[in-house]
């Protein structure tokens, strides 16, 4: 059973019925119990971090979101849902994150150095990804598969970087730590290469660890 936190943000109807399309059970849930005690879990997000954060925090899904993660469920952060398991985003402001994951949230020109000067932002539309290493999440996905961003802010992190995307710079656009994984564009959005690894996520044990090799 698939379990996507559903805090009042965004449309969840499109990830939900991708996931049914691979053949996963899915329901929608803002109650702490059962974020607790769900089997995978998936923290989806669109919009603005700050109003994202604090609408977790409101709905008193924090502490459960811990709780399962501690307990070795599989989890997946989708787009701003990735970018809430940083410690920080500097997104109009200064905000604290779920710090499951070392690292910090900026915007592309924050970080750039002139080199998105001919390049529009928000980052939208489709580009590909370069794994860093072999994963179960990605398994069967190709070298470079293409899939669909939308976003203007991304993490900067050092550790835990499953692939990276290059637009102006390289980002990462997929991270990993042990049963906890991000994605930061929208596999819902990603035809093939984006059920695929939705499909793998759904597969996924829950002692999953960052070196496993793809089968």
């Amino acid at each position: 059973m698939i379990t996507i936190i559903d805090y009042g943000i965004g449309n969840l109807r499109s990830i939900e019925k991708a996931f049914e399309t691979v053949g996963a059970a899915v329901r929608r849930t803002d109650d702490p119990d059962a974020v607790a005690s769900a089997e995978r879990l998936v923290l989806p997000g669109v919009g603005a971090f700050r109003a994202c954060i604090d609408e977790i925090r409101r709905r008193d899904l924090e502490r459960p979101i811990q709780e399962a993660i501690h307990r070795g469920v599989p989890f997946l952060g989708v787009c701003v849902g990735m970018q809430l398991l940083f410690e920080t985003s500097y997104e109009k402001g200064e905000h604290e994150g779920l710090g499951v994951l070392p690292g910090y949230v900026a915007h592309f020109r924050e970080v750039a150095d002139g080199a998105l000067d001919d390049l529009p932002i928000p980052h939208m539309g489709w580009n590909t990804i370069e794994p860093t290493r072999a994963n179960p999440l990605l398994r069967g996905l190709g070298d470079t598969p293409h899939v669909y961003f939308v976003h203007s802010y991304h993490p900067v992190a050092h550790k835990q970087v499953l692939a990276t995307t290059t637009y102006g710079h390289a980002f990462p656009s997929v991270v990993h730590r042990e049963n906890v994984f991000g994605v930061q564009f929208h596999p819902e959005k990603s035809q093939a290469a984006g059920l695929g690894l939705l499909e793998n996520f759904s597969t996924l044990k829950r002692t999953a660890q960052a070196d496993d090799a793809v089968a």
